[in-house]
């Protein structure tokens, strides 16, 4: 009599869909971080202009900037590439 194998137990974080899942997430907290960097270096800019609060907003746009490409380049990862490095392919198919 054969015994039959069940499959193995993989705990969700460690699973395709929840890597999916997690960049998903990081996408919401991108563009979330972003508007929100936009509204205080706006805000920031608005009342008196010293040098010191013209580089703050500066700097915060450029933290909002680097916060939309962060978005932009895990939602191309995901678009193009969406199992990672995880694809059930051997080398041997490649040749």
């Amino acid at each position: 009599m054969m015994a039959t194998l069940k499959p193995k137990h993989r705990p969700f974080c460690f699973s395709v869909k929840g890597h999916v899942k997690m960049l998903r997430l990081d996408i919401i907290n991108s563009v979330i971080a972003a508007i929100f960097m936009i509204i205080i270096s706006v805000l920031a800019l608005l009342p008196e202009t010293t040098t010191f609060i013209v580089l703050g907003g500066v700097f915060g746009l450029l933290a909002a900037v680097c916060c939309i490409a962060d978005g932009v380049l895990i939602y191309r990862k995901l678009l193009f590439n969406p199992s990672g490095p995880y694809q059930k392919h051997s080398i041997h198919d490649k040749i």
